[in-house]
């Protein structure tokens, strides 16, 4: 073998697989096993040509980066199925033609093809299919084919070794296949027992022996099912298992084998476990998705969560899908509280926030002790004041908490002992993503506790101690009613990425932080709706009319106070009258004391000899001390202006004139529009609304600062007697309706 430091990362000993899926990306030397069911067609008798295509541009991709790619594949005997049928079939039909005319042409039958025939006819049409693929992308293949004989002599084994590492070190991909045409039936009683015998009886047992024999990394073994399930796919309550570990065998019901191939999920399996104990990671994943195909595999090597990863290295805690389980459950319970009890819990957390102050700080200090930035530092602080203030916040939503989760908004009387009501109801589960700001961890528990839903949160590794800490106060004040487990914190290295795919778990999810942060959200939770704002683009337009005084107060709060916030302004409309003013130098000269680097938009540039630089786009999300500058003729063009570059974020006049403030408040459509007041006022607590999950801009459910109200859905509900049936006919329902309410009531009352 070649020395495993040429292919293995340094510090890690060739017989240690990979602990964790994100490990997988530093995998140097790779199998790929395909089997029967992702090669072949669906009718059994010729290839997947469209599957087969991308799956080499996956291992062609991956070879070309570096890495040593070998392929285990079937479809030999499918291919050349194929060709046998055909050249049966062409001579069957000639010898009809000649002899009893084309008559009898409809009566022919195919005789069963012998695999081993088949096996033969078609392995060289595969490797010249796999040749001309590979091709297309510059990489050169080369043919093994083996036998069990190869791997239990010991001279064969060795010349095997040799061949395979030369066509490596060669940066050839070598397309290895049992050889069907001549293979021997496995033995019987060495069937993956022990550590050092694997019978060679089907590809997945070829492809756990040729990893370990060569030393890889990982294996990755393609089907037609998605990974391994806990019972039969298709079952009844079947799981996808997304780490499985030597250990759990015995939780694993298997069914029947794929429509192709000798193998079986058992097999796999097992195959599987004797690559791990040899110290190859391994992946089992679906190759016949059309969805995924063009992608599993490099998705796989990335670390992202496609397939069952096998591990030896089980994790103390539980799995995030368990976390997610057991937050739904135990939310279920949080939500049948009585309002009273959801109180108490909240209130219990706010006396625990200042009572245990010292723990708290003392974990804040570590994380803070680490910190690589002034920014980062102002965002992780903590400190008893600030701390007070929380509960104070706190208290507040738990007194919001008294008449939120079944609220009727509407009672409707139907008809006649039919009675229809639309109350409030928590969304569900809420997985909430913030980066390092620990403070927001309290808020949107309690939020989550007092609207009765269930909540995954994950935060930033930058305060993982003060997030831990506030956490486990979050659980003891929730123990107080048996409902521990509704707020779950994941600590587990899961990427943002792999949380989003549990759509059939969480109902909504909310992130906090950067920009990029909820871009990146909203383009991995394709099948969750996502509750935020991807930028914070907003402006302050200076009509005018507007006050001097006012103007530099607005102008600076709603810049300076803090640059970074969402609701900080980035772009400054000024009235063109205002030009060559007094109150426009008083704008510059505020900007310049407080060090506000100016960029100018197309318009004002053209109006100075001198400008400041240019804006390199009127859509930037400055989140620094620096804002644009842009002249605009009115009102109206200011409103015009917002709408093409804003991101209905939040907007702010400043003008004494009411009627053009007022047209500014009707015609714009952003989440929050302000006159005469700072942008910076776009918060939750300053709402009144105690706390706020996020500020969505979104056009459905909740827009602006989302606090408890954001948090809750609703249901209808109708009481009857048993007695009344719909009537859908032509002024049936309504007709009813009428002549069977007392006179004068309404339809409607709340």
């Amino acid at each position: 073998f070649r020395s495993s430091s040429a292919f293995r990362r340094p510090g890690r000993a060739h017989s240690s697989s990979f602990a964790h899926r994100s490990e997988l990306r530093q995998a140097k030397r790779i199998v790929v096993k395909l089997g029967s069911a992702v090669v072949t067609r669906g009718d059994e008798c010729g290839l997947a040509l469209g599957r087969l295509a991308s799956i080499v541009e996956q291992v062609a991709m991956l070879q070309n980066q570096g890495r040593e790619m070998m392929i285990v594949t079937s479809g030999a005997v499918a291919f050349g199925k194929q060709r046998l049928r055909h050249e049966i079939l062409l001579s069957q039909s000639v010898r009809q033609a000649l002899h009893s005319g084309h008559s009898q042409l409809n009566d022919m039958s195919l005789p069963v093809l012998e695999a081993r025939a088949c096996a033969a006819a078609g392995q060289s049409g595969l490797m010249a299919l796999y040749e001309a693929m590979f091709t297309q992308y510059s990489t050169c293949t080369a043919q093994v084919l083996v036998t069990n004989l190869d791997f239990h002599d010991d001279q064969k084994r060795q010349n095997l070794n040799s061949t395979l590492r030369e066509l490596l070190h060669m940066n050839i991909v070598p397309i290895i296949n049992t050889n069907d045409a001549v293979v021997p039936p496995p033995e019987p009683n060495s069937d993956l027992q022990g550590v050092n015998v694997i019978s060679i009886k089907d590809n997945d047992s070829l492809a756990a022996r040729l990893a370990v024999e060569m030393k890889a990394d990982l294996l990755i073994a393609l089907s037609d099912v998605e990974g391994l399930y806990n019972s039969p796919p298709g079952t009844d309550d079947a799981k996808l298992i997304d780490i499985f570990y030597p250990g759990d065998q015995q939780s694993i019901t298997y069914g029947t084998k794929s429509r192709v191939g000798i193998g079986g999920m058992e097999a796999k399996v097992k195959a599987a476990l004797w690559a791990l104990h040899g110290g190859t990671s391994v992946v089992i994943a679906n190759g016949t998705n059309p969805k995924v195909t063009g992608h599993v595999i490099t998705d796989i090597v990335e670390g992202k969560k496609v397939g069952t990863f096998f591990s030896e290295f089980k994790p103390a805690g539980p799995s995030v899908e368990e976390q997610t389980e057991m937050a739904r459950r135990s939310g279920r319970a949080l939500a049948s509280l009585h309002p009273d009890q959801r109180s108490e819990i909240i209130c219990h957390l706010a006396d625990l926030l200042t009572e245990r102050k010292e723990e708290i700080l003392a974990a804040n200090k570590m994380d803070m002790d680490l910190a690589v930035s002034a920014a980062m530092l102002k965002r992780l602080s903590l400190s008893p004041a600030k701390l007070n203030s929380l509960a104070v916040g706190l208290r507040q939503i738990a007194m919001a908490a008294q008449d939120s989760v079944g609220r009727v908004l509407r009672r409707t009387r139907v008809a006649h002992n039919l009675e229809l009501e639309q109350i409030t109801v928590p969304i569900g589960l809420l997985l909430v993503i913030f980066e390092a700001r620990p403070d927001c961890l309290p808020q949107v528990s309690t939020l989550a506790i007092a609207s009765g839903n269930a909540l995954l949160l994950k935060g930033g590794k930058e305060a993982a101690n003060t997030n831990h800490v506030l956490h486990q106060l979050t659980q003891e004040a929730l123990s107080m009613h048996g409902v521990k487990e509704a707020v779950q914190m994941v600590s587990t290295r899961e990427e943002v990425e792999d949380l989003c795919r549990l759509d059939k778990m969480i109902d909504l999810i909310v992130p906090r932080g950067s920009s990029q942060l909820v871009q990146d959200i909203q383009r991995a939770a394709k099948g969750i709706p996502v509750l935020g704002h991807s930028e914070g683009i907003c402006h302050v337009y200076v009509d005018s009319e507007a006050s001097i005084d006012k103007v530099i107060k607005i102008v600076r709060d709603s810049k300076c106070d803090y640059p970074a916030a969402c609701n900080a302004m980035e772009t400054l409309l000024i009235h063109r009258d205002i030009l060559r003013t007094p109150m426009f130098d008083q704008i510059i000269d505020m900007l310049r004391t407080e060090r506000v680097k100016i960029h100018a938009g197309p318009r004002f540039a053209s109006y100075l000899t001198f400008s400041p630089s240019e804006a390199k786009s009127m859509r930037t999300e400055y989140g620094e001390l620096e804002c644009c500058m842009e002249v605009v003729d009115s009102m109206q063009e200011a409103v015009e202006h917002i709408h093409k570059y804003g991101s209905s974020h939040t907007d702010v006049i400043i003008t004494e004139n009411e009627d053009t403030a007022e047209k500014f408040l009707q015609q714009l459509d952003s989440a929050c529009v302000f006159w005469n007041a700072s942008s910076r006022f776009a918060d939750g607590y300053r709402f009144g609304l105690g706390a706020e999950v996020g500020i969505s801009t979104a056009r459905i459910h909740a827009r602006g600062p989302v606090g408890l109200e954001g948090l809750l859905t609703t249901k209808w509900v109708l009481r009857g007697d048993g007695h009344t049936v719909a009537d859908f006919s032509e002024h049936g329902t309504m007709k009813y309706l009428h002549e069977n309410l007392p006179a004068g009531q309404p339809l409607n009352t709340n």
